[in-house]
This record gives C-alpha cells, sequence and structure tokens, in this order.
C-alpha cells in the first residue's frame, strides 16, 4: 500500500500504525447499516488491540473512516481480519420513544444525546412529526420511520451517516458529487427496470375524522400511467395533524415511476462518493439514454495494489427512449 495510506487504531494509550495487507475495504448503505472498514494484518504478539478500540483510516490525507472494533478474526496463516464500525453501528440498539410534534432533525438529536453518540451538522428538516409511538424498536427503525413520515409529507429524502467521527443527517439534494459514471469509468455494469415494487401510480389516503364521524379520503393519481401499467395503488391511513392533500401528492411524485437500478463495478474510487450521494450517470443501455443524478444506496471503495477502486448500487429514473 502507497504511503498516502494511513490506518491507526488506539489502544488506551497505546497507538498501533500496523502493517496493513492490501485490501482495505471501505462500505456504506444508505439505511439500516453502519459504515464498514475490515482490513487485515499479520498476526502479531506486539500488536495489542481489542474490541471497543478506534480506527481512523486516511487516504491521500483525505478523512474517510473513523469508528472502532467489532470483530477479530485469525486464520491458520497468521493472517488477523479485523471489522470495524463507525457510530451508527450503536443505532442496533433497541428502545422505546414516544414524541410529538417534533421533527427528524430533534428526533436524531434526542437520540445523539440519549446515547452519547458524537454529533455533527444535521440539516433541518421541518417538518413537524404530529405523534408517534415507537415500542420496542431499534434506532434505526425509528429513526427511518421518521425519515418516511418526512419523505411522504415534504418530497424531500435525507440521509443519516457518520462523516469520519460525528452523526450527520443531509438532505439528499445537497449530496452531489460532481463525478460522472460513465462505460469508461465503468468497466462492469447491471440494469435493471421495473414497476414490481415500490411504484404506484394512485395514492389513497384515508382518515377517521372522530370528530364529524365520517372517514376523509384523499386521492392522488396518474392517468397516464394507469393507462399504461393499470392501477398500481398505494394505500394507507393518515394521522391525526397529517395533511392528506399535500402527502397524497408527495407520495405520486415519489413513487409514479419505474424502480431503475443500476450497478456498477470497478469505477475509479472518489472518497466523496458514499451512500446517499447523487452522482451523474451517462450511458446509453438497451437503447435508452440515461444522463442524470442517480443516488447511491450502496458503495464499496478497495484500496488495493496501489489503486483505489468502487463498486456502486444506483437507484434513480428519467430514461428516454
Amino acid at each position: 500500500m502507497k504511503e498516502e495510506a494511513e490506518l491507526i487504531i488506539q489502544n488506551g494509550k497505546h497507538i498501533y500504525c500496523p502493517a496493513v495487507q492490501e485490501g482495505i475495504e471501505w462500505s456504506t448503505e444508505r439505511s439500516g447499516a453502519p459504515g464498514q472498514l475490515t482490513f487485515q494484518v499479520l498476526a502479531d504478539p506486539q500488536l495489542k488491540i481489542t474490541e471497543g478500540n478506534a480506527v481512523r483510516f486516511q487516504y491521500g490525507g483525505r478523512k474517510v473512516f473513523y469508528g472502532y472494533i467489532f470483530t477479530q478474526k485469525t486464520d491458520s496463516d497468521g493472517i488477523l481480519t479485523v471489522t470495524a464500525y463507525d457510530q451508527l453501528r450503536y443505532l442496533k440498539n433497541k428502545d422505546t420513544y414516544v414524541y410529538e410534534n417534533q421533527t427528524l432533525t430533534q428526533l436524531v438529536g434526542r437520540i445523539v444525546s440519549d446515547f452519547s453518540l458524537r454529533k455533527g451538522k444535521l440539516e433541518q428538516t421541518k417538518y413537524r412529526i404530529p405523534s408517534r409511538v415507537e415500542d420496542n424498536q431499534t434506532l434505526f427503525d425509528i429513526i427511518a420511520n421518521a425519515q418516511d413520515l418526512t419523505m411522504a409529507n415534504r418530497g424531500e429524502m435525507y440521509v443519516l451517516f457518520d462523516n469520519f467521527g460525528k452523526i450527520t443527517l443531509r438532505n439528499i439534494a445537497n449530496m452531489k458529487v460532481d463525478i460522472v459514471i460513465d462505460r469508461e469509468t465503468g468497466q462492469k455494469f447491471e440494469y435493471t427496470s421495473g414497476i414490481d415494487s415500490d411504484t404506484y401510480n394512485q395514492i389513497k389516503l384515508y382518515f377517521d375524522n372522530k370528530e364529524t364521524g365520517q372517514r376523509e379520503i384523499y386521492i392522488a393519481k396518474s392517468t397516464k400511467n394507469i393507462n399504461a401499467w393499470g392501477v398500481l395503488q398505494y394505500y394507507e391511513k393518515l394521522e391525526e395533524g397529517e395533511n392528506g392533500k399535500e402527502k397524497a401528492n408527495a407520495l405520486l411524485q415519489f413513487y409514479n415511476s419505474r424502480e431503475k437500478h443500476i450497478s456498477v463495478q470497478d469505477v475509479l474510487g472518489d472518497h466523496r462518493v458514499r451512500a446517499g450521494s447523487m452522482v451523474v450517470v451517462s450511458m446509453k443501455i438497451d437503447r435508452k439514454k440515461i444522463c442524470q443524478y442517480m443516488l447511491v444506496e450502496k458503495c464499496r471503495h478497495t484500496y488495493k495494489d496501489n489503486e483505489h477502486w468502487m463498486d456502486l448500487t444506483l437507484r434513480g429514473g428519467g430514461f428516454d427512449a
């Protein structure tokens, strides 16, 4: 590995800079999983590291990963494989949260404080969730539900991640990275398009009004796509305080399109790209041209043979025939 790669492990007052084998991997997912760093070193009695030790990885002077050792595995060849996770790993904890009239930002701030995590920049999400009871749920799920409610009512998606040791919340609109993924930068790719999951062209929401004794119905639909695909209906109960018309329109805008996924391998690495980022994809696939920003659902960086590559799973729409 080149000198520009630096991995440091801290065990109490002892700091180690071990000689790492080729093939350091840093992986992130947009939701429900912590950032992960996996590396290998020669098992050495002088290397006294244990679970919970802090791990810092930098490459080319750029801060890449800060987390903690969770697992170690030694094989018959004397190779020690270490897996470290960032702070999001602690969101696998379960708890009960009851709250009302709070934003996603406030909820994340509260959880970060309750579990003594380090807080970074939390963007203001503005939408106030009327009321919510989350009983015996993982912190990941509690936050994900608040993210979904915010997206459904405001049409804005927010990503939670650990930015080198600080919990961060950002709107994906502010996560754009000025690189282009094309046939030259992505050596291998797979493209999938379909309407079998997470595609809806009719949104139907209902609210049981206790004061009037009536059930209120709110519908938003795309006649064009209903004619093309048939009725694909999203049906949900509204909570007290939600605006049915605005939520139906926001959900239709988000779900009324084909689900399109592209997985690209062996892309030239860029540390700015992580799950939740937006990158430009410019490709012609099956006589269809795409040239737009797409959302990174999963990202794996590999540092090997003096090179830096990444594999991406992308999500988006807007293909033109």
